[in-house]
């Protein structure tokens, strides 16, 4: 008869002396023993994931806030200088919600919907990203474009201060001369700055004049409601006309040239521009609200205005925007329309040099050197094959 054997007896016959453990369970609410120096790094390559993320996620933001500021500077100089962008967007909202109501909308209505239009075209992307995004995000994108919008407008003042001061001097020669950083010396104190300022209907070399405009008094107001002389052909204007040399002066072409060109080409004015990226250009500068701001610009400099702020004594500068807004907008028919055209064609040839290209026909292009040069190789081409 078999017996059976004990582990511990088959160990002994095999020769082996390894003890028999038992078999330990661990509790799974206790931990693991792990050295101190494994758990320090581990500790910190998380904390360095952690940072490189943090790192990443901050520039994904600073870049967002870079390209949305950037962009933002366009707004003041071609869409509106003062207006809110969140003002703009609300009357397009309005618009479409009643679009099928027949009713008509206010001049301020129309106005802050053509903003919009000129939005849209000067930034084509914003008007698909507000209707994507949460109104805390569309809101978090307006304030940045308005830090971009109204640093450009800071820039754009500070540059012509300096400038517009520099011009008159050249042109005038006055004495004393204008001294861009003290604009105590500007405006009706000065006579040359004053000429220029002084509002169309009246002669600022009259004594009268010009001592009722430097006392304020209230035969002599001076406001938006007129169109300052330094908007005018010369700085003259043709009572019987006011609209004859209006918005050609010397002084807004070197000031557009200096905002929407480049300071350097503000030094030529008298020809019809250098024709430099004439296909872009010429769409920028038949852009009414280009103009619109150099206007004020102009104005602000030429004032005694320290700081800029929207009214200057009984100088509403938002309402002036406005009437300069106006007078290419509401067109009251076709041959005013005409007259538009041609204007923005001349300031078009006075910035950006004359246009040409309609009259590049394609029998006029056959005849040019591109072309005649083509023409002899290939005849060359062909004689050499037939010598052969």
């Amino acid at each position: 008869m078999q017996t059976s054997e004990s582990p511990s007896d088959q160990d002994s016959e095999s020769g082996s002396e390894c003890p028999v453990l038992p078999i330990v369970h661990p509790d799974p609410s206790q931990a693991m023993p792990t050295s101190s120096s494994a758990r320090a790094k581990r500790r910190i390559a998380a904390l360095e994931e952690e940072l490189e993320m943090m790192r990443q996620e901050r520039g994904g933001k600073q870049r967002k806030t870079t390209y949305y500021v950037a962009q933002g500077r366009a707004i003041r100089r071609m869409v509106c200088l003062y207006t809110s962008l969140e003002d703009l967007v609300t009357e397009n909202d309005r618009r479409y919600e009643h679009r099928s109501e027949d009713t008509a909308s206010t001049l301020e209505q129309n106005r802050l919907q053509r903003g919009y239009i000129e939005l849209t075209r000067t930034l084509p992307w914003l008007h698909m990203k507000l209707g994507e995004l949460e109104h805390e995000e569309c809101d978090d994108i307006l304030k940045k474009l308005k830090k971009g919008a109204d640093a450009a407008r800071g820039d754009d003042t500070s540059s012509l201060k300096e400038l517009i001061a520099t011009w008159v001097n050249q042109d005038f020669r006055p004495s004393p001369l204008i001294k861009p950083n003290d604009k105590h010396l500007h405006g009706f104190i000065s006579d040359i700055c004053g000429m220029l300022l002084c509002p169309a209907e009246w002669d600022w070399n009259n004594d009268r004049v010009k001592a009722g405009i430097r006392d304020r008094t209230t035969d002599y107001i001076v406001s938006e409601n007129s169109w300052p002389m330094f908007t005018y052909e010369n700085y003259r204007i043709n009572p019987d006309n006011l609209e004859e040399g209006f918005l050609k002066s010397k002084l807004l072409v070197l000031a557009f040239k200096a905002i929407f060109t480049s300071p350097s080409s503000a030094k030529e004015v008298d020809g019809d521009g250098d024709g430099a990226d004439i296909l872009e250009n010429t769409r920028r500068a038949r852009r009414k609200s280009d103009q619109t701001k150099v206007k004020m610009c102009v104005r602000f400099a030429l004032s005694s205005v320290s700081s800029w702020r929207t009214v200057d004594g009984d100088f509403d500068y938002e309402a002036f925007w406005n009437n300069i807004v106006d007078f290419f907008e509401d067109i009251p028919g076709p041959v005013t329309q005409r007259r538009m055209d041609k204007l923005l064609e001349w300031w078009t040839r006075k910035i950006f040099g004359a246009n040409h290209r309609g009259d590049l026909t394609p029998d006029v292009v056959l005849h040019m050197s591109v072309n005649t040069l083509a023409q002899q190789r290939r005849a060359m081409e062909d004689a050499a094959f037939d010598s052969d």
